[in-house]
């Protein structure tokens, strides 16, 4: 598909040879994230339209639309960051970038490293599926599931599924929770990422909050609005790869 005929309004028929192709390589070198939006591009088309329409039911989520804030501007520019006051949100946001030396901009670099889709292009569904991949690493500071590889993604896109219903995140955690049980022999990574979608099922929706403002929020306040639980099989996990020395899978 080139960037001529992309139209997000039209809904990519999900190719299933894609993204096992993709999952295959990703397991193999968990460094190759390039490979997780072309899982997301080969299964989660039309994903975005329902998404964005269930945005607009909700309470908040017309003024989102309309004023279709790019996150990813905001995430990237340092002094908005560095405004967050400490037990905020936005401050755990901004310790989490200083430990992983991640950034706004390199997600966005990642996700269009292929060229198959315009960067900025101006239609709701695009705009919708940049906010969804502008928050991932937010959901990493909301959800305490860090960005240990590949657990703790392997959590978080289990929760994003949950959340999403992309079928792209479901694919991945299974990929990845398979693989650790056939390597370690235990079933502590496969817990973890089960609790992940069990936590995102049972949390608020949270592609319909306001994160110019969920920023400021303390961060025990909004985990607890958010009805987002304690990752308690996550640390155990954690604990149980590090102690088997095969943390890295």
């Amino acid at each position: 598909m080139g960037t001529q005929s992309f139209n997000p309004a039209i809904p990519a028929k999900r190719d299933w040879g894609a993204a096992l192709r993709a999952l295959r390589q990703l397991l193999a070198n968990r460094d190759d994230t390039v490979q997780v939006f072309r899982i997301m591009r080969a299964l989660n088309g039309g994903n975005g339209r329902i998404n964005y329409d269930r945005l607009l039911k909700s309470p908040e989520g017309g003024r989102l639309a309309y004023e279709r804030a790019e996150l990813a501007r905001l995430f990237a520019d340092d002094a908005w960051v560095a405004q967050f006051a400490e037990g905020s949100v936005g401050a755990a946001y901004r310790a989490f970038l200083g430990r992983t030396g991640y950034s706004a901009d390199g997600l966005v670099d990642i996700s269009t490293a292929d060229g198959v889709y315009p960067r900025d292009i101006e239609h709701p569904y695009a705009w919708y599926g940049r906010r969804e991949r502008d928050v991932h690493d937010i959901w990493h500071v909301l959800t305490g599931y860090e960005a240990d590889e590949p657990l703790g993604e392997a959590c978080l896109v289990a929760f994003s599924y949950a959340q999403t219903k992309g079928l792209g995140w479901a694919l991945i955690a299974a990929g990845a929770a398979l693989k650790s049980l056939r390597i370690t022999g235990n079933t502590a990574f496969f817990k973890a990422v089960w609790e992940g979608y069990r936590h995102g099922r049972r949390a608020a929706w949270l592609p319909g909050e306001d994160y110019q403002r969920l920023m400021a929020e303390p961060i025990a306040d909004a985990r607890a609005r958010l009805k987002i639980a304690d990752p308690k099989r996550y640390r155990e996990a954690q604990l149980r790869l590090r102690e088997s020395g095969v943390a890295g899978l």
